[in-house]
């Protein structure tokens, strides 16, 4: 039977050809609007795991409160000891330090007097660990436009835009104006070794990334960090087991009546990324919901003209012998066939496009000129596993309603009614 209605379909192009072409637009654009809203969603949530928020992060729990503020007197101390006992509790994450801190970069003329200066944003890092991943997890390698990464104490990385700013270049000297977390003026000099390009509009106004152990020393904070953040060693957020993670840590070791006691929080209560994923996860839904609709009201009009078309055709498979269920069921069958093979051509096309967007993208830093937000200048689309199988939802579903409600008029009709158009 599906052989034969295969071949009908085939061979009368007004009954399939206008129902595909409906089909594979509205799968085409399913497919592609979900790659591409994925992969926003995956370079936002990256960047800010990798520059902000990591897959989890411990602070205390004052420090947390005042995060915005980088508020370094409430920093973690005896970082060390707690980063071993992070490795031991939960092995499958890489645990690492950071400080962010701010404060003024000045740069000296050929006498020593500020020649210029300018507020920057700085990143505290392991770069000289023996087993520190920090390097290659920010892509510090891809990311330098002159020069090189620091190799020895008292070496900083700037942005390239930064840099310009502020008229210095590679092995420049230049002075960190900032505050120690006792509360007193902290002064330091550094050389400049490279300057860097995330492609993040946040980071490259005004970015400077440092030595842990310089900035610690710079601080005054021997053994402290502002945060310590855990990456899973496969680079996969997993929400379920973050928040199992966080639980367990902080039923242990937080204690709500000592505002120096640490907290974990997973990615997800960081800066608002809950909502927004969940609110992401909405969308997606919303466009699948407005094309299903779409197609099947498009798809139940083609079912209702192409039905009064055919009353000719059930007429003479009523004197045939055939019962008013089976034919609706091979209409059915019909609808299911015009839906895979529009599924197939739409999630063609769509995975065409949104694999040429995914090596490609959109340049979006205009647009992100006055950005905070921790995103990628370079949008780009993001094929999963699911996009190869979204579109079908609705190539699937808008056939069988729309060919459904439409078969409903063949029961309204009396046989007798069927068989009198059919002698006309």
């Amino acid at each position: 039977m599906i052989r034969f209605l295969f071949k009908g379909l085939i061979r009368d192009r007004h009954r399939s050809l206008f129902p595909i072409i409906i089909v594979a637009v509205g799968v085409f654009l399913t497919t592609f609007l979900y790659s591409w809203m994925n992969g926003v969603l995956n370079d936002m949530t990256d960047a800010n795991a990798k520059f902000d928020t990591g897959h989890m992060k411990v602070m205390t729990i004052a420090y947390n409160k005042l995060s915005n503020q980088l508020p370094n007197d409430l920093a973690l101390t005896g970082v060390d000891r707690l980063i071993d006992t992070l490795k031991m509790t939960f092995p499958n994450y890489d645990w690492t330090a950071r400080i962010k801190f701010g404060g003024l970069l000045d740069t000296p003329d050929e006498n020593g007097e500020t020649k210029s200066q300018a507020p920057a944003a700085g990143f505290a890092l392991d770069l000289f660990g023996k087993n520190s991943k920090e390097a290659a997890r920010l892509n510090l390698s891809k990311a330098i436009v002159k020069g090189r990464i620091p190799e020895k104490p008292g070496e900083i990385l700037i942005s390239d835009e930064f840099a310009k700013r502020m008229d210095v270049g590679v092995n420049s000297k230049v002075t960190l104006l900032s505050t120690s977390s006792s509360g007193a003026m902290a002064v330091q000099n550094f050389i400049i070794s490279g300057t860097v390009e995330f492609g993040i509009t946040a980071m490259d106004r005004g970015a400077i990334i440092a030595d842990l152990g310089d900035i610690q020393y710079a601080l005054d904070m021997q053994n402290s960090a502002g945060e310590i953040l855990g990456y899973s060693k496969d680079m996969f957020y997993n929400s379920k087991t973050a928040d199992k993670m966080a639980a367990e840590f902080n039923n242990i070791y937080t204690k709500p009546d000592d505002k120096y006691s640490p907290v974990m929080l997973s990615l997800e209560d960081q800066n608002g990324l809950r909502d927004y994923l969940h609110y992401v996860d909405g969308v997606i839904f919303f466009i699948i919901g407005v094309f299903l609709i779409a197609m099947s009201a498009v798809l139940l009009n083609a079912g209702l003209m192409s039905g009064i078309r055919r009353y000719g055709e059930v007429g003479i498979r009523l004197a045939l012998g055939e019962s008013k269920n089976q034919i609706y069921k091979s209409l059915l069958n019909e609808s299911i066939l015009i839906g895979i093979a529009g599924s197939i051509i739409g999630t063609g096309l769509g995975l065409a496009l949104a694999y040429f967007m995914q090596e490609h993208g959109i340049d979006m830093s205009g647009q992100f000129q006055n950005s905070t937000l921790m995103i990628n200048n370079m949008i780009r689309a993001r094929i999963t596993f699911t996009s190869y199988y979204i579109g079908f939802i609705p190539g699937l579903l808008a056939t069988l309603l729309g060919t459904s409600l439409s078969g409903i008029q063949i029961f309204k009709r009396q046989t007798a009614s069927l068989f009198k158009e059919l002698e006309s």
